[in-house]
C-alpha cells in the first residue's frame, strides 16, 4: 500500500505535481492516517498493535515456559498460568517492550502453520494476517501491523525465542540495522518486541500507564484465563506494577463493575458461554440485577468494544425480555402481559455480551456498532434458555426480580 499526495498551487496541477509514496514512507508521511493522530493516542496505539499480536499468538498458539517480566501486583489474580502471559514495561528511557510466551514464530521462513514470518510483518503490508476470525482479539481500535510501528519507531528490536535458540533483530525508523542474529540459546519460547516512538513523529512519545492498564485489565477479563502485566519503570520514586487473570472472565468483569458501584454486597452474578455454529462463532454472557434502574449492557466482538451496541446486545436484552415474561405467565405473576420490546425490561441489569466471530461486520465510521444478523437470533435464543433455567433453580430470586421489574414499569 502506498499514498498518492499532491503538491502545487491550489489553482491547477498536473502528473508532474503527483508524489507516490510507497512503504515506510507513506506511513512516516500521515502517520495519523495509521495510528489515529500524532498526539497521545498514537503512541497508544502502537502499544496496542504490539500487544494485541502478542495476546493473539499465545491464545491460539499456546504457551510455553514464562520469559517476562511478571512481578505485577495490582488488581486481577496474577499468580496462575491459565492461557499464558503477556508482559508489558514502559522503560525508564522512553520504550515499551512487550513480551509474550507464545510459541515464538521464526524471522525469514513460515512455520508448520503458515502465515507470514516476523520479517515479513515488520517490513511489509503485504504478508497478510497471522491469524483470522475468532481467533483474533482486537486490542487497539484500528490493525494496522507491526510494519506501521516499526516505520514510526525510533528504534525496534525483536527477539525470538523458540527451539533452544535466541535471536535478535534490530530497526531504525522501519529500516533493518542489521540481519537477524543469534545471540545464545534460550529456556522455553516467545517474543520480545521493544520500540521507541520516534519524537520526531509525536508530540507526547510517551504512553499513560493509566490508559494502558485499563484497557489491559478489559482484554484480560474477556480472555478468561489470559494474564497481562504492565510495569512502569519511568517513575522516580520507583516502578509500579499491575497484573491481571480473570478465571472467571465477564462473571469476573460484571462483578468487578458492581464493586466500582460501591453496594457492598456479594454480587449474584449468572453467565454462560456457548458455541453456536449458526452465527461461526462463541458468546459469553454475564448479568447481575442491581438495585438501580439504571440499565447498564457492555457489548464487545472479538474483544472490540460496541459502544453502538449492535446485534449481539439486541438479541441480549430480547432474551431477558422473553425469559422474565414466560416465568411471570407460568406462574401467574404480575408481568404476563408486558411488551416484550418494552427496554425497561433491562431497566437494573448490569451485563456484559461477549461475541466472537468468525466474520464480524462492524457498521459505521468507527466500527462501534455489530452487523452480523444471525447474531440476533443466536444470543437471544441462549439468554433465554440460561437464564430461563437459573429462575427454576432460584425460584426466590427469581420472583424478586420479575415483581421489580413490573413495578418499576408500573410506576413510570
Amino acid at each position: 500500500m502506498g499514498g498518492v499526495f499532491v503538491s502545487g498551487e491550489s489553482t491547477g496541477y498536473d502528473a508532474a505535481d503527483i508524489e507516490v509514496l510507497e512503504g515506510r514512507e507513506a506511513i512516516r508521511k500521515r502517520p495519523g492516517m495509521w495510528v489515529g493522530s500524532t498526539g497521545e493516542r498514537g503512541p497508544h496505539q502502537m502499544v496496542f498493535e504490539v500487544v494485541g499480536r502478542a495476546v493473539n499468538q499465545v491464545l491460539v498458539g499456546g504457551s510455553g515456559s514464562r520469559n517476562g517480566n511478571g512481578n505485577g501486583n495490582g488488581n486481577g489474580s496474577g499468580s496462575g498460568r491459565g492461557s499464558g502471559f503477556v508482559d508489558v514495561t514502559l522503560t525508564s528511557d522512553g520504550g515499551v517492550r512487550v513480551a509474550d510466551d507464545g510459541p515464538g514464530r521464526p524471522f525469514e521462513a513460515a512455520g508448520e502453520s503458515g502465515g507470514p514470518d516476523l520479517e515479513a510483518l515488520l517490513t511489509s503490508f503485504h504478508a497478510g494476517p497471522e491469524l483470522s476470525g475468532r481467533n483474533i482479539t482486537d486490542v487497539g481500535q484500528f490493525r494496522a501491523g507491526l510494519f506501521v510501528v516499526n516505520a514510526l519507531s525510533s528504534r525496534l528490536t525483536a527477539e525470538v525465542r523458540g527451539e533452544g535458540g535466541h535471536r535478535v533483530h534490530e530497526y531504525a525508523r522501519g529500516v533493518e540495522v542489521a540481519t537477524p542474529a543469534a545471540v545464545g540459546s534460550a529456556t522455553g519460547s516467545g517474543t520480545t518486541i521493544a520500540f521507541w516512538p520516534d519524537s520526531e513523529i509525536f508530540e507526547t512519545p510517551r504512553c499513560s500507564f493509566a490508559v494502558l492498564a485499563e484497557r489491559f485489565r478489559q482484554v484480560a477479563f474477556l480472555n478468561r484465563g489470559l494474564g497481562i502485566s504492565l510495569t512502569d519503570e519511568r517513575p522516580a520514586g520507583g516502578a509500579r506494577a499491575v497484573s491481571f487473570r480473570f478465571p472467571e472472565g465477564v462473571r469476573d468483569f460484571v462483578a468487578a463493575l458492581d464493586a466500582e458501584t460501591g453496594s457492598g454486597v456479594q454480587p449474584d452474578v449468572v453467565g454462560f458461554e456457548r458455541e453456536d455454529p449458526r452465527m461461526a462463532g462463541t458468546m459469553e454472557v454475564a448479568l447481575l440485577w442491581t438495585g438501580s434502574r439504571e440499565e447498564r449492557i457492555l457489548g464487545f466482538a472479538n474483544s472490540r468494544a460496541t459502544r453502538e451496541g449492535g446485534t449481539h446486545v439486541d438479541g441480549f436484552r430480547d432474551g431477558v425480555a422473553a425469559a422474565v415474561i414466560a416465568y411471570a405467565r407460568d406462574r401467574g405473576l404480575p408481568g404476563a402481559d408486558l411488551d416484550p420490546r418494552d427496554g425497561r425490561i433491562c431497566g437494573s441489569l448490569m451485563a456484559v455480551v461477549s461475541v466472537k466471530l468468525d466474520h464480524p461486520e462492524f457498521l459505521g465510521a468507527t466500527r462501534g456498532l455489530l452487523g452480523n444478523t444471525d447474531v440476533r437470533d443466536c444470543v437471544g435464543e441462549a439468554v433465554r434458555e440460561h437464564l430461563g433455567n437459573w429462575f427454576e433453580e432460584q425460584p426466590e430470586r427469581a420472583s424478586e426480580f420479575v415483581d421489580r421489574i413490573v413495578r418499576g414499569i408500573h410506576q413510570d
